[in-house]
């Protein structure tokens, strides 16, 4: 306030009429009380970012928490999604494993039996061939 009156005086001790004078005064005040921050608008200004950190600190914090038990759910449906394909693997794999024991077994019990046929056959052969030889030593020999 008291910078207002020292103006004043200051703009009437240079000829500028008193009217003018004070409207100059009133001018600045009004200019200076819509443009210029006081002490009090500082102070406001402080709590309110404050009170706004704050808040970003709690929403951080909350959406930090989320993210983890997000994390350890997907970590959990990993786990889950592993040993089931494990499991689907070991099944494949016994199916495999039976599926080969069976194609085994099917192929010993077709090997002996083509085992026997040619012995069979080479033994028919080797009669017939011996029974060939025997006729024709009786044919010289008479």
């Amino acid at each position: 306030m008291a910078y207002q009156y020292s103006l004043y005086d200051a703009l009437v001790s240079i000829n500028v009429p008193s009217d003018k004078a004070r409207a100059v005064v009133d001018a600045m005040e009004r200019d200076m009380g819509t443009t210029l921050a006081t002490k009090q608008d500082l102070e406001l200004t402080r709590v309110a970012t404050k009170q706004d950190f704050e808040l970003l600190r709690v929403d951080f914090e909350a959406l930090r928490w989320d993210m983890e038990n997000r994390f350890g759910l997907v970590e959990q449906r990993i786990t889950g999604l592993d040993s089931r394909l494990d499991q689907k693997i070991d099944g494949v794999q016994l199916r495999l494993e039976q599926k080969i024991d069976t194609l085994r077994s099917d192929m010993a019990r077709d090997f002996a039996a083509l085992d026997l046929r040619m012995t069979v056959k080479l033994g028919s052969m080797l009669f017939v061939g011996f029974g060939f030889v025997i006729a024709a030593l009786r044919v010289w020999a008479s």
